[in-house]
């Protein structure tokens, strides 16, 4: 069995070996395309937060902000799914990323029942949980699930790619500022511990995978246990 400081180092911190450079002209390119999209990307899902819990706008503005996070990113270049060390080879990031996110994601359902004893953070948390409690659960992991995905393969794809220098930090804050367009401070903060663990994979890995897998399984906790701890229930 891999100890756990070995396994998370594979998954967080030792680099891979791999060849994704541009040409300076594509890396210019890519750089102009996310920009454009990163603001886009803020004023829809400053807007979609923005719609009463129930509103059944709520729903296609979710998925039209997964639009704008997937074009933006097919539009910049090519993007890579990444590999890790296994064993003696290299593989796709399958199930320590989904560890990862479940670890990341018990460790929010523990700071929830830290937060709820606060009533202005409860308060803060409460207006994201609220669309969780009012909405269609199955139409609710599918939007999780979309927008997921969506938001990796821009934020350690697209943007990633396009910073030459310190990505992890850079992306992990483009992140954070994009979700302040909602409004909500503990959303923020959120963004910027999931901009940091995903960051580190996509450093680690090369490619989108790990991320994705990371970011989808702490969402799903987020959706679906945060609200018990909240005295909520999803749906």
């Amino acid at each position: 069995m891999i100890p756990a400081r070995d396994w998370l180092q594979r998954s967080l911190w030792h680099v891979v070996p791999r060849d994704h450079r541009e040409t300076a002209s594509a890396l210019r390119r890519r750089q102009l395309i996310t920009l454009g999209f990163v603001l886009v990307g803020a004023l829809v899902l400053g807007a979609s937060l923005r719609i009463e819990p129930g509103n059944p706008w709520f729903y296609p503005a979710t998925f039209g902000l997964a639009g704008v996070w997937a074009l933006g990113a097919f539009a910049s270049g090519p993007l890579h799914l990444g590999r890790i060390p296994y064993r003696d080879a290299m593989a796709r990031p399958w199930v320590t990323p989904v560890l990862v996110g479940a670890a990341l994601g018990g460790l929010f359902v523990l700071g929830g029942l830290l937060v709820r004893g606060v009533p202005w953070l409860a308060d803060e948390v409460g207006s994201v949980l609220d669309y969780a409690d009012q909405g269609s659960v199955p139409l609710l992991v599918v939007i999780t699930l979309v927008n997921g995905v969506a938001e990796e393969l821009f934020f350690r794809g697209a943007v990633y790619a396009a910073i030459p220098r310190h990505p992890v930090a850079w992306t992990t804050l483009a992140y954070a500022v994009a979700t302040l367009a909602t409004g909500n401070l503990m959303l923020s903060f959120a963004a910027l511990l999931l901009g940091l663990v995903v960051g580190l994979e996509r450093r680690a890995s090369g490619g989108v995978l790990a991320p994705i897998l990371t970011h989808v399984t702490w969402s799903l906790i987020m959706l679906l246990v945060l609200p018990l701890v909240f005295g909520q229930s999803p749906g």
